[in-house]
């Protein structure tokens, strides 16, 4: 599965290092600080405050320090081009002013979320393990990331994958953390839900309250979705679930003045979701996956279907919705079994018209022989909402990406959508954890750019881990993005 050509020219020498440091970085011009992005564009993701969006790349399965799957975290910086590999950090628990110590399977950076968390204006990365409830910030500043605080106020343990998010959740202007954590003092009176941590955060790890909403639920939940579904300048919170081998129904949490609300809502059962203003009507759109007869075990062979839930003032209808899947007029490809359409989900604003849209992933897809290669279908919101009209896909044998298509590459595992190059139309980048570099499973990202058009190839960006400088084998980098 190795690529005929993954890497960009990289402008500075290469850095032998895991880490690079804040004085290594050019230091960018400062920004305004943006006020609320609307429910149709990407969340401003700037740690240096020049304008331009920056990417946070998950790499949870690289060794640092001799530790397999310790885990780290590559930032690559936003450009007047797009993003700049020559401008980037690479950070872990081996880097100086982040908590901890590499260790084996620690997956660092599994879960990241970039929101401006102390209200400084420039925006902050909080990273998770994969196993962990610990959750250590990044401190963005006109150099980048700097500094490394763990957040304090942990009250329990949970059991599973950790997840994260982060918004607004009651409104005040400030941004808010999500995480999951159980309370109780024993099996009898245990409860698993979700904790809102309310910003701003101070430096030293404090947050300014919160509220903890039972979700009734015995397992963690497998995903945190945010957005303004309501409309009323609060976020809100989406939690898919699951038990064994069954799906449960997903959870709808109001946002609220005290974050969010303590009843959840019952919705579809799903695998994976957005959330985006695909009509521009005020109110956030629900994007999910659905769990084919609600069998977590069925999604391996799952050909995938989106379902959109349109936002209104009490949340997602259950009246006004839309079904999507690869046989929709104008989507490219065809259903097959195990595609998996919608595996992951993005939202942001392509082509700058104000309309949501939608990164759909299908790294399962097959393309002739070559099983499992993956591909990504651009969907385009519009005034009826969602739909297959200009529909664009794209796989590493598209003309003007960088890369062949090969098995086992699961191309578009992640997505995520950010305007790189500040021209107002987001960019898409998408991962491929399992791509083969210079060594086996390294894994590598593409960023295509965004215009009036829709998505292009011409500028496409395409690193892996010797791109910038970081451990390769194993690493898996491309396995998320910032949300």
């Amino acid at each position: 599965m190795r690529p005929r050509s993954l890497t960009t020219v990289v402008r500075c020498a290469t850095v032998a290092a895991l880490v690079t440091t804040p004085a290594l970085l050019a230091v960018p011009s400062a920004g305004a600080v943006g006020a609320r992005p609307a429910a149709a564009a990407a969340p401003k993701v700037d740690f240096n405050k020049d304008g331009r969006a920056d990417l946070a790349v998950s790499a949870p399965a690289g060794t640092v320090g001799g530790k397999a799957k310790a885990g780290y975290v590559a930032v690559v910086y936003g450009s007047a081009s797009g993003a700049d590999t020559a401008h980037r950090q690479v950070v872990s628990q081996a880097t100086e002013g982040v908590p901890g110590d590499p260790a084996a399977s620690a997956f660092f950076g599994a879960h990241t979320v970039a929101r401006d968390l102390d209200g400084d204006g420039y925006t902050d990365l909080a990273i998770q393990t994969g196993k962990s409830p610990a959750l250590t910030v990044l401190w963005g500043s006109p150099n980048g990331l700097t500094g490394g605080t763990q957040l304090t106020g942990g009250n329990g343990d949970h059991w599973g994958d950790s997840v994260i998010a982060g918004g607004d959740f009651n409104g005040d202007g400030h941004a808010d953390l999500v995480d999951v954590v159980t309370t109780g003092e024993g099996p009898d009176d245990e409860k698993t839900g979700v904790r809102v941590r309310l910003g701003p955060f101070t430096r030293d790890g404090k947050d300014a309250g919160g509220s903890f909403s039972d979700t009734g639920r015995f397992d963690a939940p497998t995903s945190l979705t945010a957005g303004d579904i309501t409309g009323d300048g609060k976020d809100d919170l989406v939690s898919t679930h699951a038990f064994e081998e069954m799906s449960q129904s997903s959870l709808f949490f109001k946002g609220d003045d005290k974050g969010l609300s303590q009843k959840a809502a019952d919705l579809t059962d799903a695998a994976s979701a957005t959330i985006g203003d695909v009509d521009k009507d005020g109110h956030g759109d629900l994007v999910l996956r659905t769990v084919p007869g609600d069998v977590v075990e069925n999604l391996p062979y799952d050909h995938g279907t989106l379902k959109v839930l349109y936002g209104t003032a009490s949340g997602p209808s259950t009246t006004r919705t839309t079904t999507i899947d690869q046989n929709t007029a104008g989507v490219p490809g065809v259903n097959e079994d195990g595609d998996q359409f919608g595996y992951s989900l993005s939202s942001g604003d392509v082509n700058g018209d104000g309309y949501a849209d939608i990164a759909v992933g299908i790294p399962y897809e097959g393309l002739d022989s070559v099983k499992e290669a993956g591909g990504v279908v651009q969907l385009y919101g519009g005034r009826g909402g969602l739909s297959g009209t200009g529909a664009q896909a794209f796989t590493q044998d598209t003309a003007g990406v960088p890369g062949v298509a090969e098995a086992g590459d699961h191309f578009a595992m992640a997505t995520g959508l950010a305007d790189t190059d500040g021209d107002g139309k987001d960019d898409l980048a998408v991962g491929a954890p399992d791509e083969d570099g210079a060594q086996s499973t390294s894994g590598a990202a593409w960023v295509l750019r965004g215009q009036a058009g829709g998505l292009t190839t011409d500028g496409v960006v395409s690193f892996g881990p010797d791109s910038l400088g970081a451990p390769e084998a194993g690493a898996a980098l491309g396995r998320g993005f910032q949300r």
